[in-house]
């Protein structure tokens, strides 16, 4: 019973990824009595890092040893799109995550190895600090929600679901806009407007760390199946991916305006 009521909790999140049918699931479906652990959680999050930054560092690599682009752009697609497979796979088949999970962060660290290089080209040192302002951001909301400072309420969960789905429609627009030769230019801007808006996307996508952390906590205390701790890892990257990405967007356009 305490483990469905974990699992009813999680469909409730404002996480895309916490919303598959793994969280209908009851306790009954599963044929071992293996539970989640927090530190099981912590651990998986920490190789998929490890497995995100090692793949990263070979495109990075490839594309400072050649200095052109087109050399990493095929393995950048690959990566984009088996990431994107490999993602769909975790969130429809949960308990998959434990193979799946790994993939995607491999395949996803082709694509931002890549992504890095382009940025760290144009700009020097922008990786560095990017990757500095993602952990910090990390460790500060960390702090801030076991302290009690943050407090994911249903009207919390509520809000931010609403502001990461009209930015996904917004991003999705935008993309289906550049086939025609068109934008929404603020997106890409680095005018104040442009500034602005990233400065929302980031500080929208720091925020869905705080329900990740709670989803963790909460469906480890409540002993959720152990499969959980590679969806709940797999879903904490995700975050951490957009965060890092949207950091480095908002620092290039700082960047530009020098």
């Amino acid at each position: 019973m305490a483990r469905h009521r974990a699992l009813e909790m999680f469909g409730r999140s404002g996480n895309p990824a916490f919303k598959s049918k793994a969280f209908t699931h009851r306790s009954s479906d599963f044929s071992t009595d293996e539970v989640m652990t927090l530190s099981g959680a912590v651990n998986k999050t920490g190789l998929y890092l490890f497995l995100c930054v090692l793949s990263g560092s070979w495109t990075w690599n490839i594309f400072f040893n050649s200095g052109d682009p087109s050399s990493v752009t095929g393995l950048m697609i690959f990566g984009l799109i088996g990431g994107f497979i490999a993602a769909m796979v975790t969130i429809f088949k949960p308990t998959a995550a434990n193979i799946s999970a790994p993939i995607y962060a491999l395949l996803q660290g082709l694509a931002i190895g890549g992504i890095s290089a382009m940025y760290e080209s144009a700009f020097d040192g922008i990786v560095m600090q990017a990757v500095a302002l993602t952990f910090g951001t990390l460790a500060a909301l960390l702090l801030a929600y076991k302290s009690g400072l943050i407090k994911p309420t249903e009207n919390f969960r509520l809000m931010l679901f609403a502001a990461t789905g009209g930015i996904f429609v917004l991003y999705l627009v935008s993309f289906v806009m550049s086939f025609f030769g068109s934008s929404i230019g603020f997106i890409h801007s680095n005018s104040l407007m442009g500034i602005g808006f990233s400065l929302v996307v980031v500080a929208v996508a720091a925020l869905n760390l705080v329900l990740d952390f709670d989803f963790i906590e909460q469906a480890a205390e409540q002993g959720a199946p152990k499969y959980l701790e590679a969806y709940g890892a797999f879903s904490l990257m995700v975050t951490l991916i957009w965060l890092y990405l949207e950091i480095l967007r908002l620092l290039s356009k700082l960047y530009s305006r020098n």
